[in-house]
Formats: structure tokens, C-alpha cells, sequence
């Protein structure tokens, strides 16, 4: 049940009326159950002073393209009372002229464009108004019986207003049925949802939550949780199962959902998921529709519903269902749009962004996990809607047609304008062995900076956890995974790409970086350290790239690996046979596989830097000490040694090595494979000859 979070003492704490709104609007977006992501809007009616010093009324009211969990005061737009009134004499305003109309209303043009909603506030005498979409009162607006239900549970305390999109008309209705309904507490807007109100911001919050229990409690009271969603017709897999599952078929559902552009995708396995799917009428119930406008837009009109019996043995009866599935949707999402489209419409990807699979859980696809997890939000907030609809009596969505003037209606449009453009490596997850490292790390933070999802794989876990959370600290929740693996154990390689597939749905650029290196004569050169850089240096980097390969090949939209190499791979250095040996074989590695994965649009090119001093474990042993005995000089007159050996008179460092394997995975170099690029500021012994 919705609780309320009001802090008195903290609410004392803010002395003007703006702090209070957006404390109100911060805990009313806290509880996904009370408002959606990105949905909903409040706001508060107070007087301040203009630029010439006069008092003047100003409804504060949340800006477009903001969130009520996240927002700051700067996200609420200030417009003048006084210029908004007149409209209610109007009967019609288009979308368009009420924005432009509300443009010259602002306070202060720095402020964000207003709110579709903003007379919707604006035209109800109350000092504070919330509209918000709880669970419980969409579910009473979207059953076939929603308005006499309301009657059992408000009395003659609500106004209820039929479907219309936001925007002027709306917005009079509502305040001509409050005006009109002196009892009036609150207004329920058919399939969309709730709004309240109160002389004072605590007032308004309380009656929001007052108001969503009341309908949580009545529809709690008709639950027969043996017949939500008709009863149960498929059990769960086990955990583990379910996950090995999702695991295996996410590249698979990711070749097939990336069209023109490559999608992200994250898996689900939540209770109320799970339930769902499972559910006798799950599958006919969720092609209803979406259950109000802010699910549709991230959501699509409905989901892909796998129609498959669980059993963790069946992997490619499942794969093969999906790829049917996904292949049908898109036809159908095509032919949705040609019957529907308006002039000049340009249509979105036709993939589905929830796909659901009985036993196993949700599937969601976005443009960066970020906004898949965006799409699953709102899809549990779906199914908690069906819940209590269903329970109440049938569900009901939109038209087809009003869905499709949502999902393409012009203002949702313009904010998708206002995004910044993609970046070079938006879409893309890149999977980086030894990411803890100075190559590795510096790599990560290059290619995360243009927009990758990255999985930092190394033995030194707690490092790459280090660099993840940096990484994600200033980029954005998940944008970094780390995980446990030695290049050695193809055990843990197999687990890593697992891991990495369930996180973001598969990869499309590996760097194989990890790495070690020995030094002593070859005749005094071990079996044991020759074993050793093979199975770490040639052993390792064919592991990471054939399992990279396997993915590739899966997904069918091309790929990029990056060998990190050396200049010993051209080069013989002096006592470092076991070495240069096998950096040799790297390098040849990459071009056999190169050879063999052109069809498959996989491009395999390879980095030879020289001597990385800066933030490399392998220089931080007894490497530096060796290295310096071979040249008989001291360790640490090293990096002088390295700077004077080359033509440009200058030290090699991680980053310099991290613009060269992103130039390798880019688009830059989309036509170049089994690739050499020597970064070592010119050491003429190593040119390639």
C-alpha cells in the first residue's frame, strides 16, 4: 500500500513556496506506484516579485521533459496568472497556440517550455494541484466499469471526465466539472489518471495519498489471488534457470530487435513479472493495449508475448519462437503506422520494447539500459494496472488510432528533438579484458565518453569495481558492469559473457587487453614462464575472441575486436622470446580471424604499442627490473630510455593507446580489417617492413 513520506520537520526546514513544491513533487515521483517516470505534474500558485519590484501572482508548475522524482527548482516554469486567466474564456486552443500562448507567459524565458498540462493547474481556484497516475486509480479509469465503481468509493466526491488527449479542452472540462461539483475532492481522468488539491503543499500531498489508498484498499478487497490474470498456466523456472535462459537467447533477441540501429536490452525476472507471464490470459490481455498514454510512449502500444511452454532444455525451440515473434511484430507495428499515419509522419523502429516469456520473465529494449529499464518501469506499472482492473471488473485501453496519435502526437515529438544526438559508440557495449588496467580503464572511460555501455573484465576485481563506479558516477547509472575473470579459465570467460549478455543483451566490441609479460634469456627461459605468457597472451586472447565471435555471429549485426599488442609483435626484443612470441601469434591470430569473420561484418584489427609505463601493473613488478637489466641502465631511468629510442622524442601513455582502439572499433575505420597500427612513437627497429 501507498504510504505517505511527508517530513514535517523537513518540510519546516524550506522557507518558500517553490522549495516546498519541489519537495511535494520529489516524494510524489519517489513511489513509481503514485506517478510514472517522466509523467504526472504539480504545482503551486504564489506571488513573487517581477523585474520592476510589483507583486505578482505565479503558477509554478513542473516544465516539460522532466521527472517529479529528480526535478530541482530550475525544471518548474513560472508563468504570470494574469496572462493565463483570459483563456478560460475561450472555447479551443490548438496545442500549438496554447504553447506559443504560454511562451509569452513565462517569468523568465531561461525557464523550460511549460507543461501540455499547464491550464489544467491553472484554471482550478486551488493554491496546489497534483496530477499524478497511481496504479489503483488507473486501474479504476481503465476497467469497463470504472465510473460506477468510483461511485462505490467516492460518493458524489469525484468528477469524473471521459478520454481526451491533454491539452485546452481537457483542461476546461476539468475545471468546469470542479466548478460545478462544490462536493468535488477529486477528478478521474478516464485511462489516464488522478487529480487532487489542497490549500497548503502538505494538504495537497495528503490528499493525493488519502485518495490513491482509498481506491488501493476497495480494489485490494477484490482480489482473489488465485484468479489474478485467470489463474496460474505456467510456473517460474528456477532462478538460476530462468537466468541461464535470458543469458542464452538475449543476443539472439538483440540481432533481431537492431534494425538500422543496435538496441540495449535488460532482463527482468521480477515476482510480479513472473506472474504475469505465467498467467492463463496473460497473453490475450496484454494485446489490449497500453493502460494509459505515459506507458504507450515508452512502451509501444503492447508488448511481444511469447507463446512458449518453459523448459530450460528448450533453448532453441525458444530462440527460434523469438526470432518468429520479433520478425512479426515488426510487420505488424509497420502496418499499424500505414494505417494510422498522418502527413509527413516518420516511423520509429517497428521492434517491440517489452517482450514477455512464460517461466522466464521481461525482456526490455532501449536505446541505452537506461531507458530499457525505463520501458520496464512502466510495464510493471502495466501490470499492476491489469491486476486491479481485471479485479474490478474488464480492461480497456485506446483506440488504435488515438494509441498511434499519442505515440506520434507532434509535442511528444518535439521533445524527442530536444535530445542531444547520438554519439559514436551509442548502442554499443564493448567488453574490455584486463579493464582494470591503465589501457584498459583509460579504453573504457574513452569509449564510454561517446556514448558505450562497458564490461570491465579482470582478475583484479576490486579495481574494475573501482573504475565502474567512477565510470558510472559521472556517466550515468550502469554505463559500467565489472566482472571476475581470468583469460585462462574458458569457464570464467563463458560466465563473463553470460553476465555481460543478461546486463545489456550481447556485445559488439572486445578489447583484448589483458596481459603480463617476462623477461630473461632464451636460454634461460623456462618451460613454466613460456607456458605461462602462451596461455595468458595467445591462450587468453583466442578464449575472449572465439566466445566474442560466437555472440557476433548470434547477434548478425557485424562487430569489432581490438587485439592490444605490442611492438614486440613485429619486433624481436632482447631476452623476451616467450614474449614477443606469442605477441606475435596475437597479432596473426587477429588477422585468421579477421579472414574468417568478414561475412559476418566482424572486423578484427590490432594496437602495437610500446613500453606503457603509466598505470600498468606489469610495469609495476619485476618487468621494469628486467626490462632495465636488459638494457643495463636502472629502473627507473626507464621512461627517459623509451623516450629517447623513439623518432618523435616522446613516452607512449594509456590514453594515447585508448584513441587508437577507438578509432578501430568506430565507424572511421568501418571498412578496414586485419589491421596493424603501430602507436609507439616511432621505434625504427619495429617498422614494418
Amino acid at each position: 500500500m501507498v504510504q505517505s513520506l511527508w517530513d514535517a520537520s523537513k518540510a519546516a526546514e524550506l522557507t518558500t513556496g517553490l522549495e516546498q513544491l519541489v519537495y511535494r513533487s520529489n516524494l510524489i515521483g519517489t513511489d513509481r506506484r503514485v506517478c510514472n517516470y517522466g509523467g504526472g505534474n504539480t504545482s503551486s500558485k504564489t506571488v513573487v516579485k517581477d523585474f520592476r519590484g510589483r507583486d505578482i501572482e505565479v503558477m509554478f508548475v513542473k516544465g516539460s521533459g522532466s521527472d517529479l522524482a529528480t526535478m530541482k527548482a530550475s525544471n518548474f516554469t513560472g508563468l504570470r496568472m494574469d496572462d493565463i486567466r483570459p483563456l478560460y474564456e475561450k472555447d479551443d486552443m490548438s496545442d500549438e497556440d496554447m504553447v506559443a500562448y504560454l511562451a509569452n507567459c513565462m517569468i523568465d524565458a531561461k525557464h523550460p517550455r511549460a507543461s501540455i498540462e499547464t491550464l489544467l493547474h491553472a484554471f482550478l481556484p486551488f493554491k496546489h494541484v497534483d496530477h499524478t497516475h497511481p496504479d489503483s486509480i488507473i486501474s479504476l479509469c481503465c476497467a469497463d466499469n470504472g465510473k460506477e465503481i468510483a461511485r462505490e468509493i467516492f460518493g458524489d466526491r469525484f468528477v469524473w471526465v471521459p478520454y481526451i488527449r491533454p491539452g485546452f479542452k481537457l483542461s476546461k472540462m476539468i475545471a468546469e466539472g470542479v466548478r460545478n461539483n462544490p462536493k468535488a475532492e477529486l477528478v478521474l481522468m478516464e485511462k489516464h489518471g488522478l487529480v487532487t488539491w489542497g490549500e497548503t503543499s502538505d494538504e495537497a500531498y495528503a490528499q493525493t495519498i488519502k485518495i490513491i489508498t482509498e481506491a488501493e484498499s476497495f480494489i485490494e478487497s477484490r482480489i482473489n489471488e488465485s484468479r489474478v490474470f485467470g489463474g496460474v498456466k505456467h510456473g517460474a523456472l528456477t532462478a538460476e534457470e530462468r537466468r541461464s535462459v535470458a543469458a542464452q537467447v538475449m543476443p539472439t533477441i538483440r540481432g533481431a530487435v537492431s534494425d538500422a540501429k543496435k538496441m540495449i536490452l535488460s532482463f527482468d525476472d521480477a515476482e510480479d513479472v513472473l506472474q504475469f507471464v505465467g498467467g492463463q490470459d496473460s497473453a490475450k490481455l496484454s494485446q489490449v493495449g497500453a493502460a494509459c498514454p505515459d506507458h504507450l510512449v515508452h512502451t509501444k502500444v503492447v508488448p511481444l508475448f511469447i507463446d512458449w511452454t518453459p523448459n530450460a532444455e528448450d533453448i532453441d525451440g525458444l530462440k527460434a519462437k523469438l526470432k518468429e515473434g520479433i520478425a512479426a511484430y515488426k510487420e505488424e507495428y509497420k502496418a499499424y503506422f500505414e494505417r494510422n499515419k498522418n502527413e509527413g509522419d516518420v516511423m520509429f523502429e517497428a521492434a517491440p520494447r517489452v517482450i514477455l516469456i512464460p517461466g522466464v520473465g521481461m525482456i526490455n529494449t532501449g536505446k541505452s539500459w537506461v531507458m530499457s529499464q525505463v520501458s520496464g518501469a512502466l510495464y510493471h506499472r502495466a501490470i499492476a494496472v491489469m491486476r486491479g482492473a481485471t479485479a474490478l471488473g474488464q480492461f480497456v485501453s485506446l483506440s488504435e488510432n488515438e494509441s498511434y496519435n499519442v505515440e506520434y502526437w507532434p509535442l511528444e515529438l518535439y521533445k524527442l528533438s530536444l535530445a542531444p544526438a547520438e554519439a559514436e559508440f551509442s548502442r554499443q557495449v564493448a567488453f574490455i579484458t584486463g579493464g582494470a588496467g591503465g589501457i584498459g580503464s583509460e579504453t573504457a572511460r574513452r569509449l564510454v565518453s561517446e556514448g558505450a555501455h562497458v564490461v570491465l573484465a579482470d582478475l583484479n576485481l576490486e579495481g574494475a569495481e573501482k573504475v565502474a563506479a567512477e565510470i558510472n558516477e559521472k556517466f550515468g547509472e550502469n554505463r559500467a558492469l565489472a566482472v571476475k575473470m581470468d583469460v585462462t579459465s574458458e569457464e570464467m570467460i563463458k560466465a563473463a559473457y553470460a553476465q555481460t549478455a543478461l546486463t545489456y543483451g550481447g556485445v559488439d566490441i572486445i578489447v583484448n587487453n589483458a596481459g603480463l609479460a617476462t623477461s630473461s634469456p632464451f636460454d634461460q627461459t623456462s618451460l613454466k614462464e613460456w607456458n605461462l605468457n602462451m596461455n595468458v597472451l595467445g591462450t587468453g586472447y583466442f578464449l575472449v575472441a572465439r566466445e566474442a565471435f560466437i555472440i557476433m555471429k548470434e547477434q548478425a549485426v557485424g562487430g569489432s575486436m581490438v587485439f592490444v599488442g605490442s611492438k614486440n609483435s613485429v619486433y624481436a626484443g632482447k631476452n623476451a622470446t616467450a614474449y614477443s612470441a606469442v605477441k606475435a601469434m596475437e597479432a596473426h591470430l587477429a588477422r585468421c580471424i579477421a579472414a574468417e569473420g568478414g561475412e559476418f561484418g566482424i572486423r578484427v584489427n590490432t594496437i602495437l604499442p610500446d613500453a606503457i609505463l603509466q598505470g600498468s601493473a606489469i610495469w609495476n613488478g619485476s618487468w621494469r627490473n628486467e626490462r632495465a637489466a636488459a638494457y643495463g641502465i636502472e629502473p627507473d631511468q626507464l621512461e627517459e630510455y623509451y623516450r629517447k629510442r623513439t623518432t618523435l622524442l616522446v613516452n607512449i601513455y594509456p590514453r594515447d593507446i585508448a584513441e587508437g582502439i577507438a578509432f578501430f572499433a568506430s565507424s572511421k575505420s568501418a571498412k578496414t580489417t586485419g589491421c596493424m597500427l603501430t602507436i609507439d612513437g616511432g621505434v625504427p627497429a619495429a617498422f614494418t617492413r
